[in-house]
């Protein structure tokens, strides 16, 4: 082989794994791997899931990864502009014009198709079409929403915690099944991103009010009433990470975990309250980053037989 085709094969090469790290960020890889993840152990989680079954949940991963990566892509999409003048989200490739509008949105449609006919086919309908119906919100309602009032938080919170509802339904085998479990699992992830999310927006606050988002509850910015608000959707963290055990989907030993979870929690908004500092900030953003997968482990490891 030549110098100069050994060369060509290294650029062709080195376009490639370009390519494939902007569609990583495209859909937001790790984030979107997190969402999945509830979803894959919600799942696991439903009493008549008995078996191991590596194909389902598979499948499960990888429609539930084409869904949320598409919704992802459609944010990029459409909020490219905003991206561009973020630090953060500077070099996002729609906003650094790696990657056109057109490829992004193409993208995002074949995903969000390919997506749903798996969880459609392999599972059920209903799994399917909660995941468009999340897809739908976090696209066309929350994203807009986010230049306009602090409520979008609110409203982002009911895609972000369907994932747990997406793996329940994945479940469903027919009239005898029950929801409640399922429903269970979307409180305890919709409550948890309230100081998930605020904390994030207290670290990033400048860089969202150059681009005009309005996402934390005051409109003066990182205030004691937002550590307070972190602080009581922490609270509420508690009884509802009972709930678990009362209804018999898992032990005592995953009780005291989660209740030692949701403790950590809840000190850690306090300690925001009082120091009142990024830096306060960003330890109740990393121990919500570890919270969720402890939570999740924990319930699936201690999960009962019904």
């Amino acid at each position: 082989m030549s110098i100069a085709s050994t060369g060509s094969a290294k650029k062709e090469k080195s376009a490639l794994m370009r390519k494939i790290d902007d569609y990583k960020q495209l859909i937001k890889f790790t984030l979107s791997f997190t969402v999945v993840f509830s979803s894959v152990i919600s799942y696991m989680l439903a009493p008549n899931v008995v078996e191991f079954d590596w194909k389902s949940i598979v499948l499960l991963f990888i429609g539930g990864m084409l869904v949320t990566g598409s919704a992802n892509a459609i944010n990029q999409v459409t909020e490219k502009d905003t991206d561009a003048v973020m630090k953060r989200t500077g070099n996002r490739p729609v906003a650094a014009g790696r990657m056109s509008v057109n490829e992004a949105s193409t993208f995002a449609f074949a995903a969000a198709i390919i997506g749903s006919l798996i969880l459609g086919l392999w599972f059920n309908w209903y799994t399917a079409g909660l995941s468009l119906l999340s897809l739908f919100i976090y696209s066309f309602v929350y994203t807009p929403l986010k230049k306009i009032n602090s409520i979008a938080v609110l409203i982002g919170g009911i895609p972000g915690a369907f994932p747990c509802l997406i793996g329940w339904a994945a479940a469903y085998d027919g009239e005898t099944f029950s929801w409640a479990g399922g429903w269970i699992l979307f409180a305890l992830q919709f409550i948890w991103q309230f100081p998930h999310f605020w904390a994030i927006a207290w670290v990033a606050h400048t860089d969202y009010s150059k681009a005009g988002f309005k996402l934390l509850p005051s409109q003066t910015g990182p205030t004691k009433f937002t550590a307070l608000q972190t602080i009581i959707w922490s609270l509420l963290m508690i009884p509802v990470g009972m709930l678990p055990y009362f209804t018999n989907m898992s032990g005592i030993t995953s009780f005291w975990i989660l209740l030692a979870a949701n403790a950590v929690m809840v000190l850690q908004c306090v300690r925001l309250y009082i120091h009142m500092d990024v830096k306060s900030a960003r330890r109740v953003m990393f121990s919500s980053y570890i919270y969720l997968p402890i939570v999740l482990l924990a319930l699936l490891a201690d999960k009962l037989s019904q």
